[in-house]
């Protein structure tokens, strides 16, 4: 019987993996369709036999005005976040929207996949348009190198960034979206993240993790963000689940790997590492692995827990696992992100007080079906992701430079002990909202 359905397991990979990915031109709005697009309309539902359309949507209208122009001349939009889907196969998408009204402002916040920010507020005044360009990687759970899948957890099977989809998340105060492009990326360098929750794409509000935040800070059309990571790994689970052999199985020479574990990796059971032997033993064999596939290994220390001694201090809660990663990177001439010290600073600047805004701490009934208090002093919410982001991209700036080169120009300067006012933090939450903690702690 096994034999028998990898027989019929095999073509289907195959028919999948020899699977061309094209180019779609998308024309949103009920009024005249430019040339060469596919007219979308508010009552454009995706079906699988179609390969595109809306999802997870409501209350979605169409505006038309008279003109020549079948793109600006027309829009969808909605008073709550929207979805677009597109069935599309595994691999990299430049992604170009035009967003605009002829006759009114515009402002739209623009996710992909699982959250994962990628335009942030997007502003046109009256009667002016934006071109956003940004660059998505899509996966399916597949690996296709060696006819098997990664060992997904059954939470996972509802993840948008595992399905054979890019999916679109269009919100903000009045989006308005125009057009949309999307075309396959053969050439862009991948950065591809290995991590537990505190890295991960958080698939629901209020949590949230710095992986899902950075690819707002590169250049489209350079760099792809592929985020790996998975609340509960460690470095054992995240090889033995076969994410590791996947990235492998995508990858190619000039990729990137950053790697950031501990908060797990460091409790009692069958995952366990020690920090000086077996968890750098495990970093160093990951690094091989890295440079025979001729990409670029980077090590990123993990950011410290919420946890202050009475003096406003930080409290090391992750021993000598960060000092650890440390080692490694000088023992083998990698490039170390000091996540761990940065977040020292942050928190310590923040205080007792302030901290508890960038982590998921919210009364009962804050959100739909939340009848219980949020109090998790690991994970983040928006904003505390953000800001650890900023921290990340400092790395990146100090220790990568090849990589930094892909930054989007006119970044302004980020100092963590100065961070950003939770005051003037403004993300629009997502519709897909869960009350229960991610794994790990």
């Amino acid at each position: 019987m096994k034999h028998t359905r990898k027989i019929f397991l095999l073509p289907f990979l195959l028919a999948g993996f020899l699977c061309k990915a094209q180019s779609y031109k998308f024309d949103f709005g009920p009024g005249n369709v430019q040339k060469g697009y596919i007219q979308i309309l508010p009552e454009t539902k995706y079906s699988p036999e179609k390969g595109y359309g809306f999802e997870a949507s409501s209350n979605l209208t169409g505006k038309n005005y008279k003109g020549k122009d079948g793109v600006k001349d027309d829009y969808i939009s909605s008073e709550k976040p929207f979805y677009f889907s597109v069935k599309v196969p595994e691999g990299n998408y430049n992604v170009k929207v035009i967003l605009g009204d002829k006759k009114g402002t515009s402002a739209t916040t623009i996710k992909a996949e699982c959250r994962r920010l990628m335009v942030e507020k997007a502003e046109t005044a009256k009667g002016r348009y934006t071109t956003q360009e940004f660059t998505v990687h899509v996966r399916d759970s597949f690996i296709r190198t060696t006819n098997s899948k990664v060992r997904l957890k059954s939470r996972e099977f509802e993840y948008l960034h595992w399905d054979d989809k890019l999916t679109l998340e269009f919100n903000g105060v009045s989006p308005k979206v125009c057009a949309v492009e999307i075309t396959p990326a053969a050439n862009v360098t991948t950065v591809f993240l290995a991590g537990n929750s505190t890295v991960v794409d958080q698939s629901t509000e209020p949590w949230a993790a710095w992986g899902q935040m950075i690819p707002a800070f590169f250049q489209s059309k350079k760099i792809a963000i592929a985020n790996y990571a998975e609340s509960g790994e460690t470095l054992k689970a995240f090889k033995g689940e076969r994410r590791l052999e996947k990235i492998w199985s995508m990858a190619k020479p000039g990729d990137y790997l950053f790697i950031e574990f501990t908060h797990n990796d460091q409790k009692p059971g069958g995952n366990f590492l020690d920090p000086f032997t077996t968890y750098k033993q495990t970093l160093k064999e990951w690094i091989a692995e890295a440079r025979k596939r001729n990409m670029i290994p980077v090590l990123v220390t993990s950011m410290h827990r919420r946890t202050f001694d009475s003096t406003g201090h930080i409290i090391n809660s992750l021993l000598n696992y960060p000092e650890a990663v440390r080692q490694t990177g000088n023992e083998e001439n990698v490039a170390v992100i000091d996540l761990n010290a940065m977040s020292k600073t942050m928190y310590e600047a923040w205080g007792p007080a302030k901290s508890i805004k960038a982590f998921v701490h919210f009364a009962a009934n804050t959100f739909p079906n939340q009848p219980n208090e949020l109090k998790d002093n690991t994970h983040f919410s928006t904003y505390g992701a953000y800001e650890l982001a900023k921290c990340v991209v400092n790395g990146v700036k100090q220790n990568v430079p090849q990589l930094a080169k892909h930054l989007k120009a006119g970044l302004p300067q980020f100092d963590p002990a100065h961070p950003d006012a939770f005051e003037d933090w403004n993300l629009p939450a997502s519709s897909f909202i869960g009350g229960g903690k991610p794994d790990g702690n």
